[in-house]
């Protein structure tokens, strides 16, 4: 099943939503977004927004074990990990320390 271009614009609006100093999942953010299984669709549409005009906040993105997987996709002088740490994200071994007390679920009120 292909995702609408709606879909794209309710990850787009809920990336733009995440906290300064929290992260979420690729999958949560598909599940919010109404196609629990688009986790991959998220990355790709992450990895793609490094070409667009929107300034994501993509670094506070990660996969479900916390991992910074997404973060081939950053200028090397400005990686994922030193954003995030920047916002006081803890990082060890490219993985979110205290991942379960960071994570922002799209459903919490802001």
């Amino acid at each position: 099943m292909k995702n609408p271009p709606d879909f794209a614009e309710k990850v787009i609006d809920t990336i733009m939503q995440i906290p300064r100093g929290k992260v979420t999942t690729y999958g949560a953010l598909a599940a919010f977004c109404g196609s629990p299984k688009s986790a991959r669709y998220v990355g790709n549409l992450l990895k793609m927004s490094r070409y667009s005009s929107y300034n994501l906040p993509a670094h506070r993105v990660v996969n479900r074990h916390g991992m910074l997987t997404g973060q081939a996709f950053f200028d090397v002088e400005y990686p994922m990990k030193k954003r995030l740490e920047e916002e006081g994200v803890k990082i060890e071994s490219n993985q979110v320390v205290n991942f379960a007390h960071l994570f922002w679920k799209p459903t919490e009120p802001l």
